[in-house]
C-alpha cells in the first residue's frame, strides 16, 4: 500500500515534456526547469532505430509545488524554436490487458474478449447472410432482364410472321420513303 502511494505522489512529481526540438538534450532539458525547483531527475527516451530522442522527455521534482510551478509555466512556452506540450506525466503501462495499466491483471478482461469474439462471430455471419441476399437478388433481377429482353426479341418475330402487320410496315415505308 505504501509503494502505491509513494508512486502516486511521484507522479504528481514527474512531468510530460512533448515537442522537443532535436537540439534539446537532457541537460538542456534541465537547465530549462531548474528555475522551478530542485529537479530529482531528467529523462528523454531514445528512439532505438536512429538513437534520438522521441520528441519528448519527463521531469521529475522532488517537490510537488515545484512541478505544478513548472507545468503551469512552462506549457505553452518555447524552448530552440518548438512550443512545449507540458503535463503531469501518467503512470507506466504494461502489454497486455485492455487498459493495460500495471495494477490491471491481464486476465480481467477475458470476459468481455470473449464477448467481442462472439459479437464478431456474428457480425461475419450476418454479413454472409447479407451477401448471400443480394447474390440472390441480383441473380433474379438478370433472369427478369433476360425475360424480358426474350419477350421483346418474340414480340419481334410476331410481326415478321403476321401477314397483316408485315403489309402495314410495308404501307408506312412506301409513304414515308427515306
Amino acid at each position: 500500500m505504501a509503494a502505491v502511494q509513494q508512486q502516486q505522489a511521484m507522479q504528481k512529481n514527474t512531468l510530460y515534456v512533448g515537442g522537443l526540438a532535436d537540439e534539446v538534450n537532457e541537460s538542456i532539458l534541465h537547465a530549462a526547469f531548474i528555475p522551478f525547483g530542485d529537479i530529482k531527475d531528467v529523462k528523454t527516451p531514445l528512439d532505438q532505430a536512429n538513437q534520438k530522442h522521441r520528441s519528448f522527455g519527463f521531469v521529475t521534482f522532488l517537490e510537488r509545488e515545484d512541478a505544478s510551478a513548472a507545468m503551469d509555466n512552462m506549457d505553452g512556452a518555447e524552448l530552440y524554436g518548438r512550443v512545449l506540450t507540458v503535463n503531469y506525466a501518467l503512470p507506466e503501462k504494461i502489454k497486455g490487458g485492455e487498459q493495460g495499466w500495471a495494477a490491471h491483471p491481464l486476465w480481467a478482461d477475458a470476459d468481455t474478449w470473449f464477448e467481442r469474439q462472439q459479437q464478431e462471430k456474428e457480425i461475419l455471419k450476418i454479413q454472409a447472410e447479407n451477401k448471400a441476399a443480394m447474390e440472390a437478388a441480383e441473380e433474379l433481377h438478370r433472369k427478369k432482364l433476360a425475360q424480358d429482353r426474350q419477350g421483346e426479341m418474340e414480340e419481334d418475330t410476331d410481326v415478321k410472321d403476321d401477314p397483316m402487320a408485315r403489309a402495314e410496315a410495308e404501307a408506312l415505308s412506301h409513304d414515308n420513303p427515306q
